[in-house]
């Protein structure tokens, strides 16, 4: 006997409950990662509250970044390898910039690069072994290097010098020179309106 066909309520009943647990559990599941996201966001905004309005545009970027990437991952638009990096490349920038605001005092960061070893090359055509980075050290008349900043990965965060920098720099005759300040341990860091920093895109296959 077909127990569905005859009416057994009490049956469908059970059924169908299970059925909506069973979609509630698989929502729940889906939107726990979207929740803490959005919870650690919120802290970091919390966070970010207590610097000037240049500081905070260039750390809300970073946030904007943040969620750009989170959104294309969930799309299976970039590999979780990609995901990743640039997720570690966006928290190296963000503490390079909250510890260079908090040592300089200043509403103005310099114009941030955040590279891993494999990535100097697109800095630089002749790349520089990070063994011989000097922090403070000016390189190429374009790039100061504040450090090392560890976030899953190591990246190495450069200041991308202004055009009048480099054009005082330049009479000296160095292609490397080293500088007086040392923004990787407390010094006061030469204010400089920023740019922000684009994460790099995913290769082209």
């Amino acid at each position: 006997m077909n127990l569905w066909r005859c009416g057994r309520p009490g049956l469908r009943l059970v059924a169908d409950r299970g059925m909506r647990i069973a979609g509630l559990l698989l929502a729940l599941l889906f939107l726990a990662p979207t929740g803490e996201r959005a919870l650690a966001q919120n802290r970091s905004a919390d966070e970010d509250a207590g610097f000037g309005p240049v500081v905070s545009a260039y750390l809300g970027y970073l946030r904007n970044e943040q969620e750009v990437v989170d959104d294309r991952v969930s799309r299976r638009e970039i590999s979780r390898v990609y995901y990743r990096r640039n997720s570690n490349r966006i928290r190296a920038l963000r503490e390079m910039a909250i510890r260079i605001a908090h040592e300089s005092k200043n509403d103005y960061l310099p114009e941030l690069e955040a590279v891993a070893g494999d990535e100097l090359s697109t800095l630089f055509e002749h790349p520089p072994h990070p063994i011989n980075l000097r922090v403070g050290e000016v390189l190429n008349y374009t790039f100061r290097y504040l450090g090392v900043v560890r976030t899953g990965e190591t990246f190495y965060l450069f200041a991308r010098l202004d055009p009048y920098e480099q054009t005082e720099l330049r009479p000296k005759g160095a292609v490397t020179v080293k500088s007086a300040q040392d923004p990787g341990k407390g010094t006061n860091v030469r204010a400089l309106k920023t740019r922000p920093r684009r994460v790099l895109d995913p290769p082209q296959h």
